[in-house]
Order: C-alpha cells, then structure tokens, then sequence
C-alpha cells in the first residue's frame, strides 16, 4: 500500500500519457470519469463551447441548437443518464433506480450538460451527512462526442456555484490509480482555483472489494475557490 501523499496544485510526475475528460477521445479509448462561470438554465454560446461538427449532434426538430446548457437533473432525465453512464467505461454502472434518485433527491448537487435533445454530460453529487462541510463527486461523464470543449471543467465550475454547496469547505472524490483521466481533471481544477489536492487511500482492493475492484483513492481540494460562497 502506497503512503499518503500531498499533491501540490501544480503537477507532479504525470504519466507522459496524460489526458482528460475534456481531450478528444484517443482512437480506441473511452475514457470517463470524474474556470467559466456558467448557471445552469442558462445557455452559454461562447466559442469554445460550440460543437465543432454539428453532424455529431443529431436533433430531430426543424431548429438546431448550438448553445450549451447546465442544470439540475430532473427525473424524466433519468434514463437518459442511465444510457450516458453505460456508453462511458470505467465508471460502474447503477441501477436505473439509483440515477433516478439522484436526478430527484438530489437533483441540488447533481448537474447535466445538453445540447438541444442531446444529453453530452453528467456529474453526480452529494453532500456527505458525516461530513457536511465536503462535496463528494460521484461520478463524471462526458459523451464521446463532446470531448475537447472543457464541458467537465465547466460542469464542476457550475455545480461548486450553485447554492446547495456554498458550505462546503472542501472538495472530495474517489479514483483509482489507473484512471489518470479524472486525475488530469481534478488536478487541473485545484490548479485553476489555486487550491491544493491530497490523496490518501480510501478503499482498498483487497479489505473492501474483495479482490473484484482496485484501491480507490480519495483526492481531497480545498480550499474551494471563492466562487461557492
């Protein structure tokens, strides 16, 4: 087991094969995980937001979209995130059940990102009961198809703005040592906001999943930026 290590905001020993949720997919890989200020119900149409082929973006209404929009799940959107989830290895995929609570009972900390009817990313949230002042990450997607726009990046941004988190003192999320996608994101978001991150393990592979999953380690931001609060 790897001792405790403190990762300043700046990048340490990144594998040369470093990439992110927000890079355009390498052929062959699917990776998922998981500073604009963009509120959700609101349709950001900025440059870099802009689909860089609308051909990827299929809508059937007579009216195209190209803005970008970030809100609260609802729980007519909760099979739709089943299906986003499932199209997004490694993460594990819930129970239909499981992402229709989270669109519901904890739509405040969960955020999607669409396009017109296209659904193009996800990130579940809550606020842990025994620890209040965090906010956990539980899961990030990004269709395939919008990489390379910074749409993770600006869903983390939305979701830490919104008011169900101004408490929170300190982001936390768990990864596992081989998924150096979501480790580009959350070191580039402590980056950005000039936070540092610290990694401890949290759930080991042998004591807690009985061989079948590897180590999750905990990555843990604070301060978070101003913009929370």
């Amino acid at each position: 087991m790897r001792k405790d290590n403190a990762l300043p905001a700046r990048r340490r020993g990144l594998p040369k094969s470093d990439y992110s949720l927000d890079s355009p997919p390498h052929h062959g890989d699917d990776h998922s995980t998981g500073g604009l200020d963009i509120s959700e119900n609101e349709a950001n149409c900025s440059p870099a937001l802009r689909a860089p082929d609308r051909s990827a973006f299929p809508d059937n209404s007579s009216r195209r979209n190209d803005c970008l929009t970030l809100r609260m799940p609802r729980a007519e959107d909760g099979p739709r995130v089943s299906k986003l989830i499932a199209l997004s290895p490694p993460l594990d995929v819930n129970s239909g059940y499981c992402n229709l609570l989270q669109c519901t009972d904890f739509r405040d900390t969960c955020i999607l990102a669409e396009r017109g009817s296209a659904l193009l990313g996800w990130i579940s949230a809550y606020r842990p009961p025994s620890s209040p002042e965090q906010i956990f990450i539980w899961q990030v997607a990004v269709d395939p198809a919008a990489r390379g726009q910074n749409l993770a990046r600006n869903m983390l941004d939305a979701l830490i703005a919104r008011p169900a988190v101004a408490t929170a003192t300190a982001l936390t999320t768990t990864i596992t040592e081989e998924n150096e996608a979501s480790w580009a994101l959350f070191r580039a978001f402590a980056r950005r906001h000039g936070a540092t991150l610290t990694r401890s393990p949290r759930f080991d592979r042998q004591a807690h999943f009985a061989g079948a999953h590897d180590t999750e380690w905990e990555a843990r931001i604070s301060p978070l930026p101003a913009l929370s609060k």
